[in-house]
């Protein structure tokens, strides 16, 4: 009874949005920082942190077919921070580098999205470095869904490697400190990120309750609207989805206003 109520509530929520008298503005680029794996897994007694990481992976398949349901077109997904690299128990992050190659390689396999690795890569293995630059060469003129996965990620770390980007391609140019301080804008940083090239991000959502970006896309977050949802990444529902884009579309967007 409980999932044919839920069955129920879904449809409707997507005839809200998507159907006739649905508005048009829903959001071209979903950020989501998928939290709660651990805790997934600790509810449950399952006997490893992995088995909730690997769960967690799954559900970004059901994910990314809602969205090219929905015509999302950029997808940033934060799966593994710096802080997380450097910190985390060794057995716990080989297990989650694992399941991350694995991941990649099947979203190099089975959809038909265009990955792009954000994240500091001198951090990885280099075994898992090149599984993920392998997907990314392999899917780079694909037509579908924009989908970024921050691995060895951390949002001051982006904005820095931006600074030296430009900083040494200005300087090869032969160009003194002084000019490029003169021409250096926002939007010239914006180009250098991760994610130049790209929009930025119109919602951002984070599971497991949490209330906080953790240092998620510090600089394209500045105009995001933000939802929190309860659920554990793993327990992330259509229904749960849906309900964060009609707050969505619901809110005015004031761009810093």
């Amino acid at each position: 009874m409980r999932n044919l109520i839920y069955s129920l509530y879904e449809k409707r929520l997507s005839s809200k949005i998507t159907g006739a008298e649905a508005r048009t503005d829903l959001p071209k680029h979903v950020a989501v920082m998928l939290d709660g794996n651990r805790r997934w897994a600790k509810v449950r007694q399952l006997s490893k942190a992995a088995d909730g990481h690997a769960a967690g992976a799954q559900k970004i398949f059901e994910f990314l077919g809602w969205c090219d349901e929905l015509g999302i077109e950029v997808v940033t997904l934060y799966l593994l921070s710096t802080d997380n690299v450097r910190n985390r128990e060794a057995a716990e992050l080989s297990d989650l580098l694992q399941i991350i190659g694995g991941l990649a390689d099947d979203l190099a396999d089975k959809g038909n999205w265009r990955m792009r690795l954000m994240g500091v890569r001198e951090l990885l293995p280099p075994a898992l470095l090149e599984r993920l630059q392998a997907a990314e060469v392999a899917t780079v003129d694909r037509p579908g869904t924009q989908v970024n996965l921050a691995i060895g990620y951390g949002g001051r770390n982006e904005i820095v490697d931006a600074v030296r980007d430009i900083l040494r391609e200005r300087a090869d140019k032969g160009e003194s400190a002084g000019q490029i301080a003169d021409e250096l804008t926002p939007e010239l940083i914006s180009a250098h990120l991760y994610t130049g090239g790209l929009p930025d991000p119109d919602l951002i959502i984070r599971t497991s309750g949490e209330q906080r970006l953790s240092g998620f896309l510090l600089w394209q977050s500045a105009s995001s609207e933000l939802y929190f949802e309860e659920a554990l990444w793993p327990d992330f529902r259509k229904v749960d989805f849906l309900r964060a884009l009609r707050a969505y579309e619901s809110r005015h967007r004031r761009f810093g206003a």
